[in-house]
């Protein structure tokens, strides 16, 4: 019965608004005071009946809820015969939790929309050669799918042939279509406009950069910032408090009405709702615009954020470097190039790519064991030989010895802005190779939207030598650049300035940013990188778009302030009812539960505004 009742909350609704009208309409125009009484009676129980039904599954789990509130004023109305207040009161409450879940329906659109368009089939190469149309959970890595123009992608991979535009607004928030060719990268639940491919798959399922967006928004959807614990803390005994008051009122001045009246007006229907809508609108303007963001308790930390730390490769620059100079220090180094070559196709750090590409097609050899240093590089066994590919500090550690000419061409290539990978055989440097990558287009720009945001502190920690990281920061305006920095050097900075009292976001797209992007209060994780970079984060820049990192600070700080207002809103609401009972004579309980839903209305419009948030 609980259940029949509850599901036609909505025609119950339409049902006591007839009878409102009819029970007016006999008295007002026909002079049918009994009709008029009836009408309105029924219209009270009806509508009473959801309501009471809630407060006794509330009370079941011991929480006085607002439903309680309004039962006894209900109760108290019917009971003097007000059927006019009780029913009005009702109905204004039965309304009011129609229009919340019709306009919070529509603040979860953006995610919904996210949902809707995950691709649900795919064409597969068959084993006979033919392109099969199956489930895409059916599609597995490494299999060959055909997208024709206007279907959807349906899983991460790399184009095999063919050319197109993709529209990929559901990853990045930027609807204008990218070129895709043989090599290119394509992500699923993104749209072919024209064109057809055929693509390898490297991602399937929940995988995939979109399937693990719709998996981020919805955990961020379930958690509960430090405004939400409060008010569900505050409402815990602030109900109760108003059931106190008007008891107490009814005790000392034995005015029923009056003590109803109260327990009308003290609901806090505006403020239980406001904070969830703000976060609710806040998530899913981020998850539109290629931003994700984990939960409302991120959005709130985000906000208060005064001082930002980037890793330098693949974060401020391009993350695809190229060989620029190179320096041999053995007659013969083919075969040691040949080990190089061996060593960094075992990584997928951005310069080993560069030296793989680089080097092309030399003869590789079996690695036998390979030991990764965090900040350092790679030790590996190949060939019989141990093999040590990496930074400056990784040779040292590993006992190799510097020609005077191997010194002066390592402060020569740090001048010209190279990050450098050296290559020791047995413990004698064999090859010094400078490798040179792109400053992200814009991103000058973009550090300045932050500054305007309120950011003081721009700094980059790197792994990389000391004189092409304060060529980077010279090149962009930064706070303060520091080099040679491994892993745990990063994290005890991160803690330094945590301890100077700022509250610090840190960027970063590798397993070597893990442990910054965990101890930071913010840590931001570009798409594009590991996924350990991407678990340990709070926010996802999708597809490693740093234009949406501003977008990101300001819509947490738009959020934030949006959920101050609603609080204020609903707060305020209150204050002056409960104030205009005691020193007016026009407010009563029909009046009280008109505003109250007005208020709640307010509060949900207001977070609203959120989803058109833009940068």
């Amino acid at each position: 019965m609980q259940k029949f009742i509850l599901g036609r909350k909505n025609q119950i609704t339409i049902i006591s608004a007839i009878l409102i009208i009819i029970g007016f309409a006999s008295e007002l125009l026909f002079h049918q005071e009994q009709l008029a009484m009836y009408a309105l009676a029924l219209a009270s129980v009806l509508g009473a009946a959801p309501i009471a039904i809630q407060a006794y599954q509330a009370l079941r789990v011991k929480v006085v809820s607002i439903d309680v509130l309004v039962t006894l004023a209900v109760a108290g109305a019917f009971l003097i015969k007000n059927f006019e207040e009780s029913a009005i009161v009702t109905f204004l409450f039965l309304f009011g939790a129609y229009l919340e879940q019709r306009t919070l329906q529509k603040t979860r659109s953006a995610i919904k929309e996210l949902t809707e368009m995950a691709p649900e089939s795919a064409l597969k190469l068959s084993e006979s050669g033919e392109f099969e149309e199956v489930a895409v959970d059916d599609v597995d890595v490494g299999d060959t799918l055909l997208v024709k123009t206007g279907a959807k992608v349906p899983v991460d991979g790399t184009v095999l042939s063919g050319e197109g535009h993709i529209n990929e607004a559901s990853i990045t928030g930027e609807a204008v279509p990218v070129g895709k060719r043989k090599g290119s990268q394509v992500f699923a639940g993104t749209i072919l406009e024209n064109g057809t491919l055929q693509v390898v798959a490297d991602r399937v399922g929940e995988d995939t950069t979109f399937g693990r967006i719709i998996e981020l928004v919805e955990e961020a959807q379930d958690s509960k910032s430090e405004a939400e614990r409060f008010i569900d803390r505050f409402s815990k005994y602030y109900t109760p408090a108003v059931l106190v008051l008007s008891t107490l009122v009814w005790i000392f001045s034995q005015d029923i009405e009056l003590a109803i009246t109260i327990l009308v007006l003290g609901c806090p229907g505006a403020l239980v709702i406001g904070v969830p809508v703000s976060n609710v609108a806040g998530i899913g303007n981020g998850a539109r615009h290629g931003v994700l963001l984990k939960g409302s308790e991120v959005i709130h930390d985000f906000s208060r954020v005064d001082t930002v730390v980037f890793d330098k490769t693949g974060t401020l620059t391009v993350g695809n470097p190229e060989v620029a100079d190179i320096e041999s220090y053995v007659p013969d180094v083919q075969k040691t190039l040949g080990y190089l070559s061996s060593v960094e196709r075992e990584s997928d750090h951005p310069l080993a790519k560069a030296i793989v590409k680089h080097l092309g097609a030399v003869d590789t050899y079996t690695v036998q064991k390979t030991d990764v240093v965090a900040g350092g590089g790679i030790v590996a066994e190949v060939d019989g030989h141990t093999v040590a590919v990496g930074n400056v500090g990784l040779m040292e550690q590993q006992g190799v010895v510097f020609s005077e000419k191997a010194r002066s061409d390592i402060k020569r290539f740090e001048a010209m802005g190279n990050s450098l990978v050296l290559t020791a055989v047995d413990g004698e440097l064999h090859i010094l190779m400078g490798i040179r990558d792109q400053i992200r287009e814009g991103v000058k720009s973009h550090l300045h939207k932050l500054k305007k945001l309120g950011v003081k502190h721009l700094v980059v920690l790197s792994g990389d030598n000391q004189g092409t990281v304060d060529l980077v920061s010279k090149q962009l305006g930064l706070t303060e650049a520091h080099g040679h920095m491994l892993p745990q050097d990063k994290a005890a900075f991160i803690k330094k300035l945590q301890a100077q009292g700022r509250t610090v976001a840190f960027v970063g797209d590798g397993v070597n940013d893990s442990p910054s992007l965990a101890l930071a209060h913010i840590g931001i994780a570009m798409g594009s990188g590991t996924d350990v970079a991407i678990e340990t984060s709070d926010v996802v820049l999708m597809n490693s778009d740093f234009s949406r990192l501003p977008h990101a600070l300001g819509l947490a700080k738009a959020t934030a302030r949006n959920m101050r207002q609603n609080i204020a809103i609903a707060v305020g609401v209150v204050l002056v009812l409960l104030a205009s009972v005691f020193f007016s004579e026009w407010m009563n309980m029909s009046i009280g539960m008109l505003v109250h839903e007005a208020s709640i209305l307010v509060v949900i419009l207001n977070g609203m505004r959120l989803l058109r948030y833009r940068s």
